[in-house]
């Protein structure tokens, strides 16, 4: 094929490739993206695609190299490919291409070999394809976008060679290569090759893209020609194309690949739902903050909030208890107060955990403690299940979780000393869940 009906072919296939696309474009309603979320995943958009493709076949590349014929020609070649899109700017694409490919060495006196011509049966690769620049964070959608591709693949091929002698050497039927049997003839040598390439891709609608590219293609094989010519190099080829590409799937879903993220990202955040979501939040924060801010309110200024104080109104300075009540006043020798007199200090089975219920008794031993100084010796005991050794590790863990408490309330650790009696001297029977809670206990006496 002369480089006239290459062009002429080439033409006629772009016009027919532009008319479908044109008709696409008319019944094609553009996708809503009103409905994508940020992080709703790959199912809110189409991500399918397949694509035609033609063009010129090239026995070179352009990063140049060593070449077994010092002319090549145009030739066209064709294929489809389909594409499955994993994310805004990456997809896997697997593509096919046919053609031929021809070169002479006109010019040189007396050549080994005159000229060639390969017939590409197939070229099929698996490929990755990399928006680099699909996504305009300057604009909400984009038209115009570039790709780089890269993969690998496998080809089916034969040569067929004019020698300098006029002698034709048809690969076809007599083919073996790195993948054939040596030992069986076939009527194409099949091998390997990586595909790398590069182009810019246009929207044409929601649904059609109008691709141009470039990919070289590096053949693991120096027989793509026929010939043997360079030692230990290997032959290659390159694929200028234009194409088509057509979106598959919902059209209510837009494109993933010319979605743009923060488009996305600002369509969420304006949401009237999500702002009056945000609205309603704030309101419920700030009737949360008000009822902490109620919760903590000290009116009497007693250190017991509000709705926790039995006695409002206590006299500013005035000794409290744990329910904002006023501590009885002690004499002049309270100093040596007897705090025995306290109630017992009651604990769940095998707990040394302090119950709630016991924390006015505590506030009263503390306030004492605090106001009028002297120190106390806080005894722990423990029922009888158990053995002795568990059970008076157990009454001194209840001794210290008392001590601990009173530490904390502000009591000098100097004035609170701590002693585990085991199971001795219980103040009822253990022969029944009665009287072994009353034992679980601590008691206080005044040193």
């Amino acid at each position: 094929m002369n480089y006239s009906t290459l062009k002429k072919s080439v033409a006629l296939s772009l016009v027919a490739l532009t008319g479908v696309a044109s008709l696409a474009v008319a019944q094609d309603a553009p996708a809503t993206s009103s409905a994508v979320k940020v992080f709703g995943g790959r199912g809110q958009y189409r991500t399918w695609s397949i694509g035609v493709h033609g063009g010129v076949l090239m026995p070179v590349a352009a990063i140049g190299g060593t070449n077994d014929f010092n002319k090549w020609d145009a030739n066209l070649g064709y294929g489809l490919n389909i594409r499955k899109q994993l994310g805004h700017s990456f997809g896997l694409e697997l593509n096919g291409t046919r053609g031929k490919l021809s070169g002479n060495n006109e010019g040189i006196t007396n050549p080994a070999v005159r000229d060639f011509e390969t017939q590409l049966q197939y070229a099929v690769d698996l490929r990755g394809v990399v928006n680099v620049g699909s996504i305009d964070f300057l604009r909400r959608e984009n038209a115009v976008g570039f790709f780089v591709t890269a993969g690998a693949g496998m080809l089916a091929y034969a040569p067929k060679i004019t020698t300098g002698a006029g002698q034709v050497i048809d690969w076809k039927g007599n083919a073996v290569g790195p993948a054939d049997d040596r030992h069986e003839a076939k009527d194409y040598v099949k091998g390997f090759y990586i595909p790398v390439g590069a182009g810019v891709k246009f929207k044409v609608s929601e649904r059609v893209n109008f691709n141009l590219g470039y990919t070289m293609n590096f053949v693991d094989a120096d027989n793509l020609d026929g010939v043997y010519a360079k030692g230990q190099t290997k032959d290659k080829f390159s694929y200028g194309y234009a194409g088509l590409e057509f979106s598959l799937g919902s059209s209510a879903k837009p494109s993933l690949e010319w979605t743009n993220p923060l488009a996305t990202m600002y369509d969420e955040l304006k949401d009237p739902t999500l702002r009056q979501e945000v609205e309603a939040l704030k309101n419920r924060v700030s009737a949360v903050e008000k009822s902490v801010e109620d919760l903590k309110k000290d009116t009497d200024g007693d250190g017991v909030a509000d709705q926790f104080d039995k006695c409002p109104g206590t006299p500013a300075g005035t000794a409290v208890d744990g329910s904002g009540c006023p501590l009885p006043k002690m004499t002049a020798d309270s100093t040596n107060t007897n705090v025995s007199g306290f109630e017992k200090i009651g604990f769940d089975f095998n707990s040394s955990v302090l119950k709630t219920e016991s924390y006015p008794t505590l506030d009263k031993l503390s306030s004492v403690l605090r106001e009028n100084g002297g120190k106390v010796t806080v005894n722990g005991y423990a029922s009888s299940e158990g053995t002795a050794a568990y059970n008076m590790k157990l009454s001194k863990d209840r001794a210290n979780s008392v001590k601990t408490y009173l530490v904390n309330s502000g009591v000098n650790a100097s004035q609170v000393a701590t002693k585990g009696n085991g199971e001795a001297n219980p103040i009822a029977s253990n022969d029944t869940e009665e009287g072994r809670i009353q034992n679980r206990r601590v008691e206080t006496a005044r040193n």
